[in-house]
């Protein structure tokens, strides 16, 4: 890791950058060394995908934070605080009714019983976030994650106990988890349950414990899976994978995978719903003569017949090449707004011809001018 350049420098902003600084900083870095624009170009592939790990990491706010508290370190998943969020650990075991029992008990005069504590229970979910590309979420791919969780240890098959030993009653609760206990007050004897100090409110007792699972029956391990990402997801959706969480408690079902997709934004195309919308620059010329454009989409370039005339911010359609709709049939269309550049560093040669073209044209030439110098006119002369 100690390679790898500071991500604030690689997008060139201040830590205090704002979400916005950075996502323009992110377009404009990954439009500069983008593949299709620097064919055959190592270097430039090279910084593309070094701009893309910068951006993955800066806007994402659980990721930037342990960025800045760490440095790589925090984002990188051999370290463990890197990846998605985790969703449950050792502390997380027992029971959260055993805090409230211990400070408000079971009520006044005997009070119910805490739940069974050998009743299956459902595993956590967990969450993790996985970053693609704008081709990605608009076409589907399949992204390998590896992402901590619990899981029976396989040593023991999630007993608890070493090889050999075996998991019994506790003697104290005799498998209830909890223990009365009397208490005077001024409105007498109270009786309340608390957590069995004995066997912290399983109800079972190991006496050899298995040395890889310390006797808790689970492990936490990392996995590794393919998740098959649709066509048309959008940025902030999550998909969520049944049984591919951590395990569940005493043969309780395992909970499930959450995913939260992140989309990196496009140096060219812009999303909105399933449709996409491009900026195509052309020359003074072809907007006044007409052209055959070759226009870029998401599913490779196309011609297109600009008409003559053609006015900045002028939009056209092309049907169909926007993105897949999720999970159902059909496309979006893609809108491409028309912007006019207007050339520069002219030689003497090319100011004469536009001299020239200038005196040859009349104001029938310019509608929305003449319209605008019309009003002009009628304001002034009191109309």
């Amino acid at each position: 890791m100690a390679d790898k350049r500071d991500y604030y420098e690689v997008l060139g902003v201040d830590k205090s950058a704002s979400d916005d600084e950075i996502k323009k900083a992110y377009r404009k870095l990954a439009k500069k060394y983008h593949p299709d624009l620097n064919p055959d170009d190592k270097q430039a592939e090279a910084n593309f995908k070094e701009v893309n790990e910068a951006y993955e990491v800066l806007s994402n706010s659980e990721k930037k934070a342990k960025y800045d508290q760490f440095g790589h370190a925090g984002v990188d998943p051999n370290f463990g605080a890197g990846g998605g969020g985790y969703g449950g650990g050792f502390s997380d075991f027992g029971d959260i009714g055993d805090i409230f029992s211990s400070f408000f008990g079971g009520g006044f005069g005997g009070g119910a019983q805490r739940s069974n504590p050998n009743a299956p229970q459902r595993g956590r979910d967990v969450t993790v976030s996985v970053t693609i590309s704008f081709e990605e979420a608009a076409k589907g791919c399949t992204k390998t994650i590896n992402f901590p969780h619990i899981e029976n240890c396989s040593t023991c098959g999630g007993s608890g106990a070493a090889k050999g030993s075996e998991v019994e009653t506790c003697p104290v609760c005799h498998g209830q988890g909890s223990v009365r206990v009397q208490q005077r007050s001024l409105f007498g004897i109270t009786e309340t349950y608390k957590t069995c100090d004995r066997c912290r409110g399983k109800g079972k007792t190991v006496k050899n414990p298995c040395g890889d699972c310390s006797g808790t029956g689970r492990v936490r391990k990392n996995k590794k899976l393919d998740i098959k990402i649709p066509a048309g997801i959008d940025d902030g959706q999550m998909l969520s994978l049944s049984g591919q969480g951590d395990c569940g408690v005493n043969g309780g079902p395992a909970g499930a995978l959450r995913v939260s997709v992140r989309v990196r934004p496009h140096p060219l195309f812009e999303r909105d719903g399933y449709d996409v919308w491009l900026d195509f620059p052309v020359t003074f010329a072809q907007a006044a003569l007409g052209a055959e454009i070759t226009v870029p989409t998401i599913d490779g370039k196309v011609s297109y017949n600009l008409h003559d005339g053609a006015q900045p911010g002028d939009v056209f359609k092309l049907k169909g090449r926007g993105i897949q709709k999720l999970n159902g049939s059909g496309k979006g269309d893609q809108y491409v707004r028309v912007t006019v550049e207007v050339p520069k560093n002219l030689n003497s040669k090319q100011k004469e011809l536009l001299r020239e073209f200038e005196e040859a044209s009349g104001d029938k030439n310019y509608q929305k001018r003449k319209s605008f110098f019309d009003k002009i006119k009628d304001t002034f002369s009191g109309k």
